[in-house]
């Protein structure tokens, strides 16, 4: 009767027996060209990857036959023999020396653990016989390389075979093919990470095993036995982070293997790059940065580094810096003049006046050179990113149509009402994220659309939103040709300062209140890079700027990335027109114009012929720059060589002879750029004899 019961329970677990279990594989993560980035772990607390039978070693295969299983290919799921043979040595020695579990047993064990005892051999030999009568040995022997453990959280022989030896299954030697198998017996004795001596020890056995059975020979097994196997300790690599975390939730679930947009290439670099410049800048208590490069067409993310080291505890290097709540200072100002050419409110030749100016509630903005210069084109004002003026423009396209323009653009974490941020809003004083900022500049490139940002190439997979236009093409066209204007930005920057490149390129730095936060977005026809610099624990930096802390590491990645991606020139967009412009009222140049320069429009809003009547001067000869009483500061956080004072005067004939503290100097251009030397200073110029003076100051 119990012979009968416990034939009646075998019978009933083989039936209930399914034979294959649903494997869970490991995500897989890698660049837009198949490089690794991470791999996480299974539901199982694995690394497994699925691979066919196909596309792993032959020589794997013949090392498992012969160690674990020899007659594999010959029984029904149970070695009767080896069975036998394991019950007399073991009865012989007192104790268990031999197992004999097939590959089907093994594989059945993998499945659906079981007690050591006699009863759980029972049952693993009933569902191995039933498994081999539902499966082909191919089948069997594929799900059994995919499942096998083989130490360190590696499932089958693909995971492991990266681990070990940064290659796949396919691509291994019998050696190597030998190593792995060996760890089948026992994955923690065996660990090659802790016993390597043992592992190499039971590689030796199974290539012994392999040359015994005739699937080497033996010039193949000294070869094999004398090969040194080397394990590559980069194999399971931990690359992008910041980004991996980010972009997961937008991830479908169900893709085991998925191709992002980073370029591994690229994210290197980066890093790098970004690691030296905030070593170069640690004695200013700089001590993290961030960046983020997009794709303009796609709208792909080429990289993303969100800290200079992820690893740093100290300097919470793992605080995400791309989309780190951030007050972006004049980073925003661009987007203030575009509203205005939008509605033809402003064009870049229109003249605003940059003086001391007491706004409502009392708000009084001031340059960051804490001096004033008059009369100014929107050009300049933009290019050298001068407060008064924006705050002016700002003040004339009003501060609910600027937020609701910046709500539109993606920026949503300005998320209080226009009477909260007021004016200011046109400085940078609320707070953004790098990742969406960096985008709005991608739109400019684009010709004024927004594209919803995209995280991997297969499955293809994009961000939330649709595209969308934010401004006219001609709009953005006319704020790219400023922020690609190097002479535009000379009196603030000087003529070398990073954002000068050999090759088109757009670009705007911002800097916060009390140095906390500086940035640099800078753009071509291809792709833009947006630069953040500072501290996550929200102390200051030593008056570092936007041009001094982010701007070199916009200037480094952008030469790599014009080498890597070359970018031709920017498209001119149809309706944008050049003109002469009067460059005492902004006006068109007309016929008692003297004073002359290039300008650029959209056709729908080119401003009225000057007759004289409203340049600011009259069309006398004076000296634009400097104007009486300026104060100028040197910057110690500025390559010096790069702080000029733009030197300018309107004379009929051309030609100027000026004197700079009585002293003439031997220049005769009416225009030209001083270096600047702290003091006090007397400047006059003499022309079609007229003469006039200003004075002004240089603090250290």
């Amino acid at each position: 009767m119990r012979i009968l019961l416990t034939g009646v329970i075998l019978c009933s677990s083989f039936l209930a027996w399914g034979g294959e279990k649903t494997f869970h594989p490991s995500r897989q993560f890698y660049d837009r060209h198949g490089v690794m980035l991470r791999g996480l772990l299974s539901s199982n607390k694995t690394h497994a990857i699925e691979v066919p039978l196909q596309e792993i070693s032959p020589w794997l295969i013949a090392a498992a036959v012969a160690a674990e299983d020899k007659r594999f290919f010959a029984h029904s799921g149970v070695d009767t023999a080896a069975v036998l043979r394991a019950l007399w040595q073991n009865t012989k020695e007192g104790s268990v020396v031999s197992g004999a579990s097939t590959i089907t047993q093994q594989l059945v064990r993998t499945l659906e653990p079981r007690p050591k005892n006699l009863w759980g051999k029972i049952t693993e030999a009933g569902q191995a016989l039933l498994t081999e009568r539902q499966q082909t040995k191919e089948e069997i022997l594929e799900q059994y390389f995919n499942r096998v453990e083989l130490g360190n959280l590696n499932q089958g022989v693909e995971a492991a075979s990266r681990f070990y030896f940064n290659r796949s299954s396919g691509m291994l030697s019998p050696s190597q093919a030998a190593f792995l198998v060996g760890l089948i017996k026992s994955p923690t004795y065996y660990n090659p990470l802790k016993h390597f001596a043992r592992a190499l020890q039971r590689r030796d056995y199974v290539l012994k095993r392999m040359q015994e059975e005739g699937m080497i020979d033996e010039e193949l097994y000294q070869l094999a036995l004398n090969e040194k196997i080397t394990l590559e300790k980069s194999s399971r690599p931990f690359a992008a982070p910041h980004f991996l975390t980010f972009a997961l939730p937008f991830l479908p679930a169900q893709e085991t293997f998925v191709y992002t947009t980073l370029d591994q290439e690229l994210q290197n670099f980066v890093q790098t790059t970004v690691k030296t410049q905030i070593d170069r800048l640690t004695q200013e208590n700089v001590t993290n940065a961030a960046v983020v490069i997009i794709d303009n067409l796609s709208g792909a993310i080429l990289s993303y580094v969100g800290s200079a080291d992820f690893r740093d505890k100290k300097n919470q290097g793992q605080v995400d810096g791309v989309r780190a709540l951030r007050q972006p200072g004049s980073a925003l100002k661009p987007f203030v003049y575009g509203l205005g050419f939008e509605t033809g409110k402003f064009t870049p030749s229109t003249l605003i006046e940059d003086k001391d100016t007491f706004f409502d509630d009392g708000f009084r903005p001031r340059n960051y050179d804490d001096s004033f210069h008059g009369w100014v084109s929107v050009r300049s004002a933009l290019g050298n990113s001068y407060n008064i003026p924006a705050v002016k423009a700002t003040e004339k396209v009003g501060v609910e149509n600027l937020l609701a323009w910046l709500h539109k653009a993606g920026l949503s974490s300005l998320n209080k009402n226009a009477d909260f941020y007021g004016l200011g809003l046109a400085l940078g004083n609320g707070e953004v994220r790098l990742l969406e900022l960096t985008n709005v500049y991608a739109s400019l490139a684009r010709l004024g659309e927004w594209k919803p940002l995209r995280l991997a190439q297969q499955p293809a997979v994009f961000m939330p939103g649709h595209p969308v236009r934010l401004l006219s093409p001609q709009t953005a066209y006319l704020i790219t040709d400023i922020l690609k204007d190097n002479q535009a930005r000379t009196e603030a920057f000087g003529l070398n300062s990073p954002l000068s490149l050999p090759f088109e390129f757009a670009a705007k730095t911002g800097t916060s209140k009390d140095y906390k936060d500086n940035w640099a977005i800078g753009y071509t026809s291809r792709w833009t890079i947006g630069v953040w610099t500072g501290n996550f624990n929200a102390t200051s930096m030593q008056k570092v700027s936007g041009i001094t802390g982010a701007g070199p590491i916009l200037h480094e990645v952008a030469l790599f990335m014009q080498q890597k991606y070359p970018s031709a020139p920017f498209e001119i967009p149809s309706n944008v027109v050049r003109h002469s412009v009067c460059a005492d009222s902004g006006l068109l140049a007309g016929k008692t114009c003297t004073h002359r320069r290039e300008e650029v429009f959209n056709a729908a809003y080119v401003p009225e012929v000057c007759d004289g009547k409203h340049q600011n001067t009259e069309g006398q000869m004076r000296i634009v720059s400097p104007t009486q009483g300026d104060i100028y500061k040197i910057d110690p956080a500025v390559i010096r060589a790069s702080q000029q004072l733009k030197i300018e005067a309107v004379c009929p004939s051309s030609q100027c002879v000026w004197k700079l503290n009585g002293k003439k100097l031997p220049q005769t251009a009416c225009r030209f750029f001083w270096p600047l030397s702290v003091g006090k200073y007397q400047l006059s110029v003499s022309c079609n004899a007229q003469t006039q003076q200003v004075s002004f100051e240089v603090l250290p």
